[in-house]
């Protein structure tokens, strides 16, 4: 049977964060029967692609930078000529669009915005002429993916597109497949605990910086605790250096990129999000699949929306260390050992309903542009 179109998924690279993890799972839950699917990774050049699914066509183009990307990117567009182009990281999502004058009319592209306006289309910095360029850039597409309602009044108030032309969907996340990965015996923790554990890419806005003077607060209550934090990025060097100085050498590790954060759910206390801003943290949702305890700052309305009230959350007053110390303790001095939830609200982003919702998005013309 032939397929009805085909679908071009975008991303760096492999084993990246939360928006590289959305568009893999696309590629591997997206119906075979109706789509053929492309996987593009703008900056890798090897790599162990067997762990794809063989439907997948990998097509590894190995940019240095995902700018100097564009002329192969083009290329690779005309010889596949997808109905469907799918974005989710933003420099790829204004690449693309930029290049969209130059690559097949027929082709549709359709950007998700992974993060709060104010660090992406709203950069502190930018010059006007450059805010201007990238509300049209977003404009132009035929679709914009947002992660929670609050989000997409802020992408509509600062690009103009209609609010009802915006799409909300949930991040896709393998419930199942989180829960048998961490329905295992305890993995990398020793001693009496409580083990807290934080999952995401070390930059600042991340807020892994509070997080450490946080814990340095935490172990004056629980001096036994140790903190286990998985990820790599540019301020791993500075990290190190503040937990040395705080005194946490032995109680706080970096365990570098972790393909399978679950596999560390075992044993963990809770799961903390420390994030400065953020858009909807797929770290977080998948410490819900597993039954974590929750910690969170309220780094964005859209977070504040889903956690708010929900047992087995403890959202802070507040984007500061010390509302993030008082929350903690809070969680550490009122769960039981081994203590889990259901998160019933995890629901709306299993794979089974948010895969095909991005299928409907991706099937249908958006109002976003004439036809």
């Amino acid at each position: 049977m032939s397929k009805s179109s085909t679908v071009f998924l975008l991303i760096p690279h492999l084993g990246g964060g939360g928006a590289e993890r959305v568009t893999e799972l696309l590629a591997r839950n997206l119906p075979t029967e109706k789509h053929e699917i492309h996987l593009c990774l703008v900056t890798q050049a090897v790599g162990d692609f067997a762990s794809l699914p063989k439907f997948v066509i990998v097509h590894a183009l190995g940019a240095r930078r995902v700018r100097y990307s564009a002329l192969r990117l083009m290329l690779l567009i005309w010889h596949l000529r997808p109905e469907v182009i799918f974005s989710g990281i933003a420099h790829l999502n204004l690449l693309v669009l930029l290049l969209r004058p130059f690559l097949p009319r027929k082709t549709r592209i359709i950007v998700r915005q992974n993060g709060p306006v104010s660090a992406t289309l709203a950069a502190p910095g930018s010059s006007e002429v450059m805010r201007a360029v990238r509300c049209f850039l977003y404009r132009s597409a035929d679709g914009v993916i947002c992660q929670s309602r609050s989000m997409a009044q802020e992408v509509s108030e600062f690009t103009g597109i209609p609010l009802d032309s915006l799409a909300v969907l949930p991040n896709p996340i393998d419930v199942e497949g989180i829960r048998s990965a961490s329905d295992h015996c305890a993995e990398g923790w020793n001693g009496p605990g409580p083990h807290l554990l934080a999952v995401g890419r070390l930059s600042r806005e991340k807020g892994f910086d509070l997080l450490l003077r946080t814990f340095a607060t935490v172990k004056l209550r629980f001096p036994t605790a140790d903190l286990a934090i998985a990820g790599e990025g540019p301020e791993k060097a500075a990290l190190e250096r503040l937990r040395e100085m705080l005194g946490l050498n032995r109680a706080v590790r970096f365990l570098g990129l972790v393909g399978t954060p679950a596999i560390h759910f075992p044993g963990a206390a809770l799961i903390v999000a420390s994030s400065r801003s953020e858009g909807m943290p797929n770290a977080l949702l998948e410490a819900a699949a597993g039954g974590l305890p929750i910690v969170s700052l309220p780094a964005s309305e859209g977070l504040v929306e889903l956690l708010m009230g929900q047992p087995g959350v403890w959202l802070a007053r507040e984007i500061s260390a010390d509302a993030l110390a008082e929350s903690l303790l809070a969680a550490l001095g009122a769960l039981c050992p081994g203590e889990r939830f259901p998160h019933p609200w995890i629901d709306q982003f299993r794979l089974e309903r948010a895969i095909p919702a991005y299928e409907r998005l991706f099937e249908v013309r958006s109002r976003m542009r004439p036809a």
